[in-house]
């Protein structure tokens, strides 16, 4: 690709995404939400300043500390974190982009530039243990940070939420809100495909005792939302339809109360889809982590 071609296809990042092509610097904050009224999120920062090292970092990404949509998940997640009062904390301000857009994009130079940074930062706390709900974060951090000297157990957070579920310290309400509902799962590239990790959402969606019915592609055979790759921020390419309207066709066809997404590019391109087909009033695209936290009540 030419490198003028790129930079006209790639006109169309969010601020912090934008911020991060241009300096390498794409600074998250701390979810700004009612809850923080009642919920303090705890800093590495002012964990360090205690002399306090936290079992788990929470890094929000980009999508859960910008986008609106994605931010509400963050916020179910963080409830669940603290109703289990497990050790965790977040970066805060000293969180950046990890890269994954702009590495997809072919420019290796800003991604190591970023990555290095954040990689700085966590060995800089110790940080061991890395929680993500973005499976972009997720695949990046665990599989690529390593060659550049970040080395960490990174878990996404389906994983993660079913290990607790698992150990019996989550206990889900199975018969919730979500009891009988039929939900399919979309299941993200980088999640699946990338990682091999198909079950741990769908074990989670079971315990709402929802009825869990797949789309005729699915796991290793699912389709694209269209967002991965970087592809989430360039103009769309000419072809007779959008990668998201052919999967979020595919998903319709099942007959859903909700569809389900363990990713926020998965989550946009998903309910753009369902906009589309004038299904929004009767389709509702929902994270695993919102479903769990709802069926709790929490």
């Amino acid at each position: 690709m030419q490198e003028e071609n790129q930079e006209s296809e790639l006109n169309d990042l969010p601020e912090g995404e934008e911020q991060a092509i241009d300096s390498g610097v794409a600074e998250t904050s701390q979810p700004n939400s009612p809850d923080v009224n009642t919920i303090s999120v705890p800093t590495m920062a002012e964990l360090s300043a205690r002399g306090e090292t936290p079992d788990v970092l929470f890094w929000v990404g980009c999508a859960g500390a910008y986008d609106d949509r994605y931010q509400k998940v963050t916020r179910d997640f963080v409830k669940i974190l603290h109703s289990l009062k497990i050790n965790y904390a977040v970066l805060g301000v000293e969180e950046s982009c990890t890269g994954d857009p702009a590495k997809r994009a072919g420019n290796e130079f800003v991604y190591q530039m970023q990555a290095m940074r954040n990689i700085e930062v966590m060995n800089g706390y110790g940080v061991k243990k890395v929680i993500t709900a973005c499976p972009h974060c997720f695949n990046i951090i665990k599989n690529e940070y390593g060659e550049l000297g970040g080395e960490y157990e990174v878990l996404h957070h389906s994983t993660f939420l079913q290990q607790l579920i698992n150990s019996g310290a989550l206990k889900v309400k199975g018969d919730g809100e979500f009891k009988g509902k039929t939900i399919t799962f979309h299941d993200s590239c980088y999640l699946g495909r990338g990682n091999d990790i198909y079950e741990a959402p769908r074990d989670l969606l079971k315990s709402l005792d929802a009825n869990l019915v797949e789309m005729k592609r699915n796991k290793s055979k699912g389709l694209c939302c269209g967002a991965g790759g970087a592809q989430m921020f360039k103009d769309a390419e000419k072809g007779d339809k959008e990668v998201n309207i052919e999967r979020s066709a595919e998903a319709l066809e099942t007959k859903p109360d909700i569809i389900a997404t363990a990713c926020p590019f998965c989550m946009t391109m998903m309910s753009d889809g369902v906009k589309h087909f004038n299904q929004e009033g009767d389709v509702k695209v929902m994270d695993v982590a919102e479903l769990v936290s709802k069926t709790n009540k929490l």
